[in-house]
């Protein structure tokens, strides 16, 4: 089961969560959990027997309305899909549309964005702010990884940004 939760950020919301996954005999696989402007975001895969499924829900329920949460379960029926994994990096003066320029190309080249992070940091020499994006991609099986490079190369000239793969 995938369970994602919103809300107003507080201390304790993790651990009521793991709390509940505990008290129905469930295991905490992977999850990614977030600050944003004062508000928690996170999304968390759980593993459950399958008698405890409805038990676990209901409990969710009784926290969501406790803490002002908004929480949305989603069965998952079959495995990830199998496929190789890449690391993508771009950091450049920030502007309009270099999340779409990136992830249009991959949309175009069929690529899988598994994770994404965004930051600023300041540029090592003149402090300037820098906009930094951190992805991990699947390639689909007959990608040419010569054309993605190319085509993010393109990209990144377009926007001056450094743009490396890693394979």
């Amino acid at each position: 089961m995938v369970l994602t939760v919103l809300g107003p950020d507080r201390p304790g919301i993790v651990e009521a969560l793991a709390e509940q996954v505990r008290n129905h005999q469930g295991s905490w696989q992977e999850s990614r959990l977030a600050h944003l402007q004062d508000q928690f975001a996170g999304i968390v895969e759980v593993s459950l027997p399958s008698g405890q499924r409805q038990g676990f829900e209901d409990a969710i329920r009784v926290l969501e309305s406790s803490m002002n949460l908004q929480c949305q379960f989603s069965v998952v029926q079959s495995p990830k899909a199998a496929g190789k994994s890449v690391r993508l990096e771009c950091i450049g003066q920030d502007r309009p549309g270099i999340v779409f320029a990136i992830t249009d190309v991959l949309h175009d080249l069929n690529v899988n964005v598994e994770s994404m992070d965004t930051s600023f940091r300041s540029a090592p020499m003149s402090g300037e702010t820098l906009f930094c994006a951190d992805f991990l991609v699947q390639l689909p099986a007959l990608l040419d990884l010569d054309l993605l490079e190319e085509r993010l190369s393109s990209i990144g000239q377009e926007l001056m940004l450094d743009v490396q793969l890693e394979d």
